[in-house]
């Protein structure tokens, strides 16, 4: 099992001490979250929180992800990084390629890229995007990105994106995972037929259930195999040895995990302090005995 320290919507100040933590204490990955923009005005919810408010992301401190990765795979040395999760869709495929692979490279292919489709159309609007057949729109971005970070000369042709062979140099020197991220069937299918694993967005131990059940009948169905296929979840089951190893049984391979309720209104008032005793905390009592 592997484990992932997820800290969002804190002081951005927070995250290389925090990065630099998570390392010494023995974590496999961090994640690095993704928010473009806050609307003045939206009709939009978040699908992750029971009343479907977003008022707890304004205000809060998000670098850009590609950005924020530059900065903590320079002043890491093993860590991992997992944008959790890039809103794809709604960036440009071939810029956003060369952003990828030049992450990868700098960081000795420490990269492992969690891809989704934004939940509001207001990212879609500022960014002179289509919400329509956005599904589609992430399939072609999801196949540049394959191409284009091969190192290899790839055309494309297709209902939104269409170049002829280019080449981008440097190429990182093992492909850039790609982990689909939502819960929908069609984001479980993505994550089987384009992607190399799936990352949960969290919810209840029963409908993890369901979604893992979800998953493993699409990849049996599609004839998967793959046994480097990454499934990362968040569970209460996470937080002792016993419950990481009843996650490891149902084909989880990354637990991820945090210590504090991101989804409030205004500043994150936890001192960085108590963020790194927590994962030092957790390292000790959990992952030193799992690992």
């Amino acid at each position: 099992m592997r484990f992932t320290y997820a800290e969002a919507m804190t002081q951005a100040a927070y995250y290389v001490p925090l990065a630099q933590a998570a390392e010494a204490a023995g974590y496999t990955s961090m994640t690095v979250a993704d928010s473009i923009l806050y609307p003045e005005e939206s009709d939009s919810t978040y699908p992750y929180t029971e009343t479907g408010d977003r008022e707890f992301l304004q205000g809060k401190e998000f670098i850009e992800a590609t950005v924020l990765c530059a900065q903590l795979f320079a002043v890491t040395a093993t860590l991992r990084l997992t944008p959790f999760v890039v809103k794809l869709p709604v960036r440009q495929p071939v810029l956003f390629a060369k952003q990828v692979s030049s992450l990868a490279v700098i960081s000795d292919n420490r990269l492992g890229l969690g891809v989704g489709l934004s939940p509001w159309p207001d990212d879609f609007l500022a960014l002179g995007v289509p919400w329509e057949r956005r599904g589609k729109r992430m399939d072609e971005c999801m196949d540049i990105l394959r191409g284009l970070t091969s190192g290899e000369f790839f055309g494309y042709s297709g209902e939104f994106y269409d170049f002829p062979p280019i080449q981008q140099c440097p190429a990182p020197t093992k492909p850039v995972p790609l982990l689909v991220g939502g819960h929908s069937d069609a984001a479980l299918k993505r994550a089987v037929l384009k992607g190399d694993g799936w990352m949960h967005a969290g919810g209840d131990g029963e409908e993890l259930d369901r979604l893992l059940a979800r998953l493993a009948e699409i990849r049996k169905a599609e004839g998967d195999t793959r046994d480097d296929f990454e499934v990362h979840v968040i569970s209460y089951d996470a937080y002792t040895p016993d419950g990481v190893k009843a996650l490891e049984e149902k084909g989880v391979t990354d637990c991820i995990v945090g210590f504090r309720v991101p989804y409030i209104v205004g500043p994150d008032t936890e001192p960085l302090e108590t963020k790194v005793k927590h994962l030092n905390n957790y390292a000790e009592h959990v992952i030193s005995k799992v690992g």
